[in-house]
């Protein structure tokens, strides 16, 4: 009875425990399986039902540690629950001393229970993150200023660790064990049971980020396309993460509002607002209201400590990265040093950054209230955000309108497809445009409305792009579209793919070029991951055989790609004998040559987001290609040097004329020649020359269209095709001019000199009657050659003038007018883009019918396939022709620009004949310069 009552009482005193630290508030599962050890309804026992019922499972636990359980000591414990009065409890509590020291192995197990009692209430404990080490901002984030308040604070900190160990420990284990075990140890060299649990672990990763908290829901958000950090299946698995999380009291949210806003009764502001929250995410929820002037609006409340604990969890973070970095290192067999440590800890940072400037709720504010105001000054009207109600905009609270609408992702209307191209290319305005990139994009946060436009929702989060980072990327995207590999190397430079203290040389022999061909072939056919497996298989199946299995095709693949990589190591100069393992060698090489920049994660994880939402609609679909209409439209518009670099490089085209003015006021030659120096003669010798590519500026056309009619409107009925016609032709005959129309002026300047010239050789030198004047002309020559005797009775000088003159005339002019390879070039182009532009206009009754319309202001055609739906609206709809014949007045501005053009050329092919004489050569380069001048004044140039 001794042994039995001390046990139990010890029980007790451990459960009295746990219930003032408030470990086993709630009822308990187990009360049911001590049902039996209970006291009858007469018989009432001296302890409170809650702490018997803890006592019952603080018995229960030690129970389950001991080796046995001896049937006494289930029986002793039962009785001890049934002590029914002081005394006996007084008894109890008199033998415990005694017990406790005459079985010291009860006491042992008594005191591992209790510890592990004690150890449960103290992680359990609720936190307090009421402070925070800093304040909610952009640039708030301060690691230092975390270890100093944490470094006062070490209890928050064990306490955390500990949690987070308590609920990751079986999942650890599991990993270590098919790693280490099962692996490692039983020489598994393919880690067969690490891969094959992978699809089971990837779930149960899934399901400890939403267990772990707000923090490491975002941190997984984040993490689901680091496929270079976590394995496929995880990523994938992470995906699934909405950033949604149990909600707190709504009683808490209210206080919340009142004290934010100002107020003792919500009733002040809201006409209604519901009881409970609508959604719940990581850092606050929201409220359905209506405010007194019947505006339906969101309200958003602020979670109370969320600044703290995510503070707290980052500053965790830090402290477990460096032993997460050893132990992934040495599971990919690698060592681990002092950058690799680093570049975790940065990597956590980063994060750390954005997730507390998402606390910030008046920055989101003005994150929201900036992107609406950027897409309406571009013109994108079919995309949106949410309109803030300024007044009521606190440090914890955020009230919107209220959108009405349906997750793009899950959303069945018909125009979904073209709402995935408008987010694209929103994202890419606001990349490449604004420079503020929206870095959540999970599909929660885009929705269809009920008018078809597209909402972004949630600005807390954003990342500011520098012009500089804008301009690399659009060069990069440029030759990317144009396959220009070569320019790659440099491009990783510049968007800092690559560290300072690589060399470009270093890069370019890397075999970079090589394999982002082979990723870009892959991902301009669409599909997805999926089709890309499919289409890799089958080209492994070319290479190495069609009748090999996967297992056999993988083993050719690795034995291939090692090879690549021996020949690799051994033009530069390394050893490869004395490599021990080669892949490991070009990791720690690629390491040293590639670096993923911080914005890269969220440019990509807004891509994967929206190629996720794209092939839910079309399985084939190639979010490379939708890129696309935004990269058109933002060459044809923007004038910066770097932007008309690369859309002359699309073209086809070399370097900007303007360069070219500049070169040679640097070599003093007069602007009008400089103007149209690059290319006139063909270039220098072994120079390709360059000429305008028709199909390529037909399908920018196109892409610019594509953009300016799904961006600008909802496009119901055939709103959309107008913005295209009116854009295109603003962008073609506005005054202000473009890009692309200083291209095509230049480029009809060069059409108009080469068919000219082609025009004049052909009457001049190729035409019967210039071969029989040519003849003749030649004749008096031919006869003094043949009779020295008549040659020597005219004197030299008169030999010069009435005989050789004219006998070299039709030489002379042979020469002038000879085709350059340029002039070759150019007039195959205008018979290519002849030939594509024939396809759309076949019918000339149509091309008739349009010019009718035009003239007499008609505004019906009949809908044909022969006609380009931009064509078909500018006949068709009055507004729109209207705009465009007001354009047209430009026209004769434009015709001046092009004639100018011509004079400039004709000027700087005079400059530099190789047969005119110089007096001829300078008067009539300044003569065609001072025509050229007469017709379109030369600008002076910018210091």
């Amino acid at each position: 009875m001794k042994f039995a009552a001390t046990s139990a009482l010890a029980a007790l005193l451990l459960a009295a425990s746990a219930r003032d630290a408030a470990a086993f508030r709630a009822p308990h599962a187990g009360r049911g399986a001590v049902a039996s050890a209970r006291p009858t309804a007469t018989a009432r026992s001296a302890l409170p039902a809650d702490l018997a019922d803890a006592a019952t499972v603080q018995l229960q636990t030690m129970w389950a540690l001991l080796p046995t359980t001896p049937d006494s000591l289930a029986a002793a414990a039962s009785d001890a629950l049934r002590l029914t009065t002081p005394d006996q409890l007084t008894a109890a509590l008199a033998e415990l001393p005694d017990a406790l020291f005459r079985q010291p192995w009860h006491s042992a197990a008594v005191a591992g229970v209790g510890a592990s009692a004690a150890l449960t209430a103290f992680v359990n404990a609720p936190d307090d993150c009421a402070d925070a080490p800093f304040d909610a901002g952009r640039d708030a984030y301060d690691p230092s200023k975390a270890e100093e308040f944490y470094g006062r604070r070490p209890g928050m900190v064990a306490k955390r660790i500990l949690r987070l160990a308590a609920l990751t420990s079986a999942f650890n284990a599991g990993v270590l064990f098919d790693w280490l075990v099962l692996g490692k140890l039983l020489k598994d060299g393919e880690y067969t049971a690490l891969r094959k649990n992978e699809p089971a672990r990837a779930k149960e990763a899934l399901a400890l980020c939403e267990k772990l908290g707000p923090t490491f829901i975002k941190l997984g958000q984040a993490l689901s396309i680091r496929t270079d950090i976590l394995p496929e299946l995880y990523a994938l698995e992470l995906r699934q993460l909405q950033d949604a999380v149990p909600p707190f009291d709504s009683a808490e949210a209210k206080e919340v509002l009142r004290r934010e806003l100002g107020v003792n009764d919500l009733g002040e502001i809201f006409a209604e607002l519901s009881d409970e929250p609508v959604a719940s995410a990581s850092i606050g929820q929201v409220y359905r209201g209506t405010l007194k002037d019947g505006r339906d609006v969101a309200v958003k409340v602020q979670r109370p400590g969320i600044l703290g604990e995510i503070a707290l969890d980052l500053h965790v973070l830090r402290l477990l990265t460096p032993i997460q970095t050893t132990l992934q290192n040495a599971a990919n067999g690698r060592s681990t040093d002092e950058k690799d440590i680093e570049t975790g800890i940065a990597l956590v940072d980063e994060w750390g950054r954005g997730f507390v400037a998402e606390t910030d709720y008046r920055l989101e504010a003005k994150n929201t209230l900036d992107f609406e105001a950027a897409m309406e000054k571009r013109g994108l009207d079919a995309v949106c955000a949410p309109a803030v109600v300024k007044e009521l905009t606190r440090d914890k609270v955020l009230v919107t309108e209220w959108v009405e609408g349906t997750r793009l992702d899950r959303d069945a209307s018909p125009d979904v497809p073209r709402l995935c191209g408008v987010a694209i290319n929103a994202y890419l305005t606001m990349l490449l445009d604004t420079g503020v990139l929206h870095c959540d994009p999970h599909p929660g946060n885009l929705l269809r409305t009920t008018d078809g436009r597209l909402c972004i929702l949630d600005w807390g989060m954003t990342l500011d792009v520098p012009d500089d980072l804008q301009y690399a990327l659009l060069e990069f995207i440029a030759h990317i579209n144009t396959e220009d590999y070569d320019s790659i190397p440099q491009d990783f430079i510049n968007l800092g793919f690559s560290p300072e203290n690589v060399s470009l040389e270093r890069l370019q022999s890397s075999g970079i070029t090589e394999g982002l061909s082979f990723a870009f072939r892959q991902l301009s056919q669409g599909g997805g991951p999926k089709k890309m497996q499919e289409r890799v298989k089958e080209e492994f199946q070319e290479r190495y055989g069609a009748d090999l299995t996967d297992v056999e095709l993988r083993d050719a693949a690795r034995a291939d790609m090692l090879e690549r990589m021996e020949a690799q190591l051994a033009s530069e100069g390394v050893d490869v004998k004395g490599v021990t393992n080669v892949m490991e060698e070009m990791s720690r090489r690629n390491r040293e040559l590639f670096a993923l920049p911080p914005y890269v994660l969220y440019v990509a994880r807004a891509f994967s987001t929206l190629e996720g939402i794209g092939l839910s609609i079309d399985e084939n679909y190639a979010i490379v290609q939708e890129c696309y209409p935004y990269l058109a439209r933002r060459l044809f518009t923007d004038k910066s040097p770097r932007a008309k670099a690369a859309l002359r490089a699309m073209l086809g085209l070399s370097k900007d004329s303007s360069d070219a003015v500049v070169e040679d006021r640097m070599a003093d030659v007069s602007p009008g020649l400089a103007a149209v120096k690059a290319g006139v003669n063909g270039g220098a010798a072994g120079e390709k020359a360059n000429a305008l590519s028709p199909k390529k500026l037909l399908e920018l056309t196109d892409n610019f269209a594509s953009y300016t009619a799904a961006t600008a409107t909802v496009d119901r009925d055939g709103e959309g095709r107008s913005a295209a016609a009116k854009e295109f032709a603003k962008l073609l005959l506005d005054r202000d001019g473009s890009t692309l129309q200083e291209i095509l002026v230049e480029e009809t300047a060069k059409l108009g000199d080469a068919a000219t010239r082609s025009i004049l050789r052909r009457a001049l030198v190729e035409s019967a009657a210039a071969r029989a004047i040519a003849t003749s002309l030649r004749a008096p020559k031919d006869a003094l050659e043949r009779s020295e005797q008549l040659a020597s009775l005219l004197p030299e000088n008169v030999k010069r003038a009435i005989v050789d003159s004219p006998a070299d005339l039709p030489k002379l002019v042979d020469e002038l007018l000879y085709p350059t390879t340029e002039d070759e070039k150019i007039l195959s182009t205008a018979r290519e883009l002849q030939e594509v532009l024939g396809v759309r206009f076949e019918n000339s009754d149509l091309r008739s019918r349009l010019a009718e319309n035009l003239s007499d202001g008609a505004s019906i055609v009949p809908s044909t396939p022969d006609i380009t739906p931009g064509l078909q609206t500018l006949v068709n709809d009055a507004e729109t022709r209207d705009f465009v014949l007001e354009q047209l007045s430009n026209v004769p501005s434009l015709g001046r620009r092009v004639g100018a053009g011509l004079f400039r050329r004709a000027a700087y092919r005079a400059r530099n004949s190789p047969v005119l004489p110089e007096g001829a050569r300078r008067q009539l380069s300044d003569a065609n310069n001072r025509l050229a001048d007469a017709i379109e004044p030369s600008v002076a140039m910018e210091e």
